[in-house]
């Protein structure tokens, strides 16, 4: 009794999901005819003149772009975070640049010792210079604003505008780029800026006038270096300017003047990218810090351990709160002003700054797959397989980006191109759905079929054959160029129903029945309907033939026709199937073909009884 009142409970839970799953698919049909239908009217008035559209539309865009918002850019900037914080392995440090920190240990152990807090005197500064000559350092710079002098520390003006003098360039101090509306009242011209150098051969001094607040000695203005930043369009700091152009002439940065010091290369990195100099940000192994007083006192007060500066650059700078200029960076979005100025330093020293392609590649990459996208799809839908090959070449080469940005320091940057592209072909993929659904009669894109109005179906069977003599390779293209040929010219046409899929695709019987294709016609009588198909065989036998590939001479169509009267007031319901069961399993049976040539439409017309028929031959039509 407990078996059977399970089967029974089991039944009706069954049957419950049956009726549910029923009224709900009966439901999305509605939902999903209420989209496809109108795609499908747009299909059937557009046909292929779509692709084109798109393509003009698409690019267009890119057009647009370019010369307004830079999409891409800003997309390419965000996987560039996102693939900095994922990779695997980031460069290490290479020693040659420390952060010289004034951060909250220094500033109190000199409060607690009696000589003052914040800010700290100059004469300070200037022995934090001398303790780093002493150490060795090649090269130091300050990324403290010295803009005015103190009226209650004159000696300490003096010292530190000694020290910049003896160092001979190598203790280099911070500068800033006003806006340029203060540039017309400025006394300064370009070319009299300290380190500035021509963009073009032939620039001629004095230049523009330009607005600078530099430090208050001379010897300090002549040894310095803007430190102004540029943030991309979200906020983030991933590019720091080596230069700021007026005119013809170029204002050197502080870290492109320290790079410089150091002996280090800088023409490569100069011209990659109009002065944008990408930084390899690290995110785990950051660069040697060194507290300010550890390195005036020689001996670690703040309980660290001194790097090694002996020919290392210095990059000095706050990180003490309250003082610290923190800026957002990919892996940091508190990160020290001084920091990022030192990893600015440490790429150029180091030569381990991040190279790019130009900024119009991914625009002009982008534009390449619209246009072969589009062509393709224009040309007929490419098959199924197409669809992998995509997406493995589009792996490949976000692969390629990735491993470039880990190990070579190569930021290849198509990952939005990438991204356009598979957009496009996305949209084409669809459009050709929506094509090759309405050519399929399927119901959710064509008005139902409805036997009563047009009971006549003319079913012909299509089976592609390679001349025996033609190489493999050969009639392997000839068999691929017959059915695009045959897909395009279905898709653009209208009352064609298409018969496909009998086996599942890459089945081994796929190889046998893929050059064979079943076409529908239906209509009111016969004579309408054997006169529509002739129309349409004719034209797709021209059309065939058009192509690069000829098909006369070299290969063939075989054809074979079966019209039956299935429908009508007279016809039950039940019948009809039978009837288009007749049709199909003669038209599929027979064994006799005739070439598909203009004007030659043979087609036996069996009654519901006439179930084995073969097809006629030519010569009987």
């Amino acid at each position: 009794m407990a078996g059977k009142a399970r089967h029974r409970l089991e039944g009706a839970i069954d049957r419950f999901m049956a009726a549910a799953s029923l009224a709900f698919i009966d439901a999305w049909a509605v939902v999903e005819r209420g989209y496809r239908r109108p795609l499908s009217w747009l299909a059937r008035h557009l046909r292929y003149a779509f692709y084109p559209l798109l393509a003009v539309a698409m690019v267009g865009w890119l057009a647009w772009d370019w010369h307004h918002g830079r999409s891409l850019d800003a997309a390419e900037d965000a996987i560039f975070d996102n693939v900095i914080s994922w990779r695997p392995a980031e460069p290490a440090p290479s020693g040659r640049t420390v952060v010289v920190e004034i951060d909250d240990c220094s500033i109190e152990y000199y409060r607690a010792r009696g000589e003052g807090g914040w800010p700290w005197p100059r004469e300070r500064h200037a022995d934090l210079i001398d303790a780093l000559d002493r150490a060795g350092a090649r090269a130091a710079g300050f990324d403290v604003l010295f803009m005015d002098t103190l009226p209650d520390d004159p000696g300490g003006d003096a010292l530190l505008e000694a020290m910049a003098r003896g160092g001979e360039g190598r203790f280099l101090f911070a500068a800033s780029r006003l806006h340029p509306d203060f540039d017309a009242a400025a006394s300064l011209h370009a070319a009299d800026v300290s380190g500035a150098f021509g963009l073009v051969p032939d620039a001629t001094p004095p230049g523009p006038r330009v607005a600078l607040a530099r430090p208050y000695g001379a010897a300090m203005a002549r040894h310095a270096g803007l430190v102004n930043i540029r943030r991309g369009s979200d906020g983030v700091l991933r590019d720091v300017r080596l230069y700021e152009a007026a005119g013809d002439w170029a204002l050197p940065s502080l870290a492109l003047r320290l790079a410089r010091a150091a002996g280090a290369d800088t023409a490569a990195a100069l011209s990659a990218r109009g002065g944008d100099l990408r930084i390899n940000w690290r995110e785990h192994s950051r660069l040697p810090y060194a507290s300010a007083a550890d390195v005036i006192e020689g001996t670690p007060v703040c309980g660290g351990t001194l790097p090694p500066l002996r020919g290392v650059v210095a990059v000095v700078g706050h990180t003490a709160a309250g003082i610290n200029d923190a800026k957002p960076t990919p892996v940091n979005m508190a990160m020290p002003g001084v920091e990022v100025l030192a990893e600015a330093v440490e790429a150029l020293v180091a030569d381990t700054w991040i190279r790019m392609p130009p900024g119009w590649l991914k625009y002009a990459l982008a534009t390449l797959l619209v246009l072969l996208s589009t062509f393709v799809f224009w040309h007929g839908e490419p098959h199924r397989d197409v669809d992998p090959a995509f997406f493995g070449a589009n792996l490949l080469l976000v692969a390629g980006a990735f491993a470039g940005l880990t190990w070579l320091g190569w930021f290849v940057d198509i990952f939005a191109s990438l991204g356009y592209g598979a957009l496009c072909f996305g949209l084409c993929r669809g459009y050709a759905t929506v094509q090759r659904k309405r050519t399929a009669g399927n119901v959710d894109y064509l008005r139902e079929y409805d036997p009563v109005d047009q009971p006549w179906l003319l079913l012909v069977r299509l089976r592609f054959e390679a001349d025996p003599s033609l190489p493999r390779q050969l009639a392997r293209r000839r068999r691929r160029e017959y059915r695009r040929v045959l897909r395009r010219f279905l898709y653009r046409g209208e009352g064609i129903v298409l018969i496909e899929g009998v086996v599942e695709r890459k089945h081994w019987l796929q190889a046998i029945l893929d050059d064979t294709v079943l076409l529908l016609w239906h209509g009111e009588t016969e004579a309408r309907v054997r006169a529509r198909a002739r129309r349409d065989l004719d034209a797709l036998h021209a059309t065939l033939d058009r192509t690069g590939e000829r098909l006369d001479g070299d290969s063939r169509v075989l054809a074979c026709a079966s019209a039956m009267r299935i429908g009508g007031d007279d016809v039950p319901a039940g019948d009809r199937r039978r009837r288009l069961r007749a049709l199909l399993g003669q038209d599929l049976d027979r064994l006799d073909e005739w070439p598909l040539a203009t004007g030659n439409l043979p087609v036996s017309h069996h009654s519901p009884r006439e179930e084995s028929d073969p097809c006629e031959s030519p010569s009987a039509s």
